[in-house]
């Protein structure tokens, strides 16, 4: 019948561990491996629409793409209505709660129906979703880890020439003036038209994050980012009352209401939701809904091939962050042009899998 959604027949989730061409190393551990767990949602239609979800830890990636299993089960023969998959899922999972692994498996196949969506229309998901392919501010996050300032000049220089002006430098060394150093070397390496970020990972007590905050003021940054536990709204607050600094805050709220605890609390100047963890397209439109309401400026966090998307139809957006860690496994680069990136002009996401490098970095 003419209008009437596709039938979901088949969900399939595989883990891979990509290699990173810049290993990770933040204040709270080291990152030298992307984690994958790739989805494709099948439709009757013949369309399948593709997500990934980054598992952070080699260990998680196992039993997130069980759980994206396990959850894709629940949805075959249902139509294909993102809001209305993505609101049956959470209730499902009402007693376990989506957080976690859940909310993240969820989102994945959230991700992965908006792209068959926006397949089925024969439109990018930015112009389904009533926007266009805006070209964005984006900062290259890959490398400037805790790597010491020599190491960090050259990997700046570095990420600037790849088309980008605005990086974004980890911090969180034992010393706070080795902070200082740090961010003082990129910065007279750069020069002060390049935006910097800071994000210290949550690797600071609320005292040394005041402390801290004080110290690389007359450093320029765009931000800091997480400079306490993500989730002590109230310590972050206190940071932010003393911090002449923006705080960004938010990678990792689980969904909306994380979200708004975190705005009540006023624990932070800008926002940058994580596309999975806040709950997939579905949530990161939700998520803008509330940033719309209060003026708050809307960052990305990782994901940039959906993100591009997002940020696209969102009305106070701010910055994308740029990583390249699920590249070994596409077909398609996003490139920065003139400091800023847009999403492909072709049907849904833009998510086109190698399945030669699939092959070659899989794991059961």
């Amino acid at each position: 019948m003419p209008g009437q959604s596709p039938t979901i027949t088949k969900l399939r989730a595989r883990g891979v561990l990509a290699p990173m061409k810049r290993p990770l190393a933040t204040g709270s551990g080291s990152v030298t491996q992307a984690p994958l767990a790739l989805v494709d949602l099948e439709c009757g239609d013949g369309i399948t629409g593709s997500a990934y979800v980054f598992c952070f830890h080699s260990f998680a990636l196992a039993p997130t793409v069980r759980l994206i299993q396990e959850l894709g089960a629940l949805i075959e023969g249902e139509a294909l209505s993102p809001v209305a998959l993505s609101d049956m899922l959470r209730a499902r999972m009402r007693l376990i709660g989506q957080q976690g692994l859940t909310m993240m498996a969820s989102a994945g196949i959230d991700m992965a129906a908006w792209d068959a969506l926006a397949k089925t229309q024969g439109l990018p998901l930015a112009r389904l979703l009533g926007g266009d392919l805006t070209p964005l501010p984006a900062y290259n996050s890959n490398g400037l880890g805790i790597i010491g300032a020599d190491r960090a000049v050259d990997e700046a220089r570095e990420l600037v020439e790849e088309g980008f002006s605005a990086i974004k430098l980890r911090l969180g060394y034992p010393d706070a003036r080795t902070d200082v150093a740090v961010a003082e070397a990129v910065r007279a390496a750069v020069g002060d038209d390049i935006a910097i970020m800071t994000d210290y990972n949550q690797c600071l007590t609320v005292p040394e994050a005041e402390t801290r905050s004080r110290m690389l003021i007359d450093t320029g940054l765009e931000w800091i980012e997480e400079p306490v536990r993500c989730d002590d709204y109230a310590g972050c607050a206190q940071v932010r009352k003393t911090a002449l600094t923006p705080i960004q805050l938010g990678e990792n709220c689980w969904g909306v209401h994380d979200m708004q605890k975190a705005l009540d609390a006023g624990a932070a100047d800008i926002f940058m939701p994580d596309a999975c963890k806040i709950g997939g397209v579905t949530g990161w439109l939700r998520a803008a809904g509330l940033a719309d309401g209060c003026g708050l400026p809307l960052s990305s966090h990782l994901y940039p091939e959906v993100s591009a998307h997002l940020l696209a139809v969102t009305p106070t957006r701010h910055w994308l962050e740029y990583v390249d860690w699920a590249q070994p496994v596409l077909k398609r680069t996003l490139l920065a042009v003139d400091g800023h990136v847009a999403a492909p002009d072709v049907p849904g996401i833009g998510i086109e899998w190698d399945e030669d490098a699939i092959a070659r970095y899989a794991v059961d």
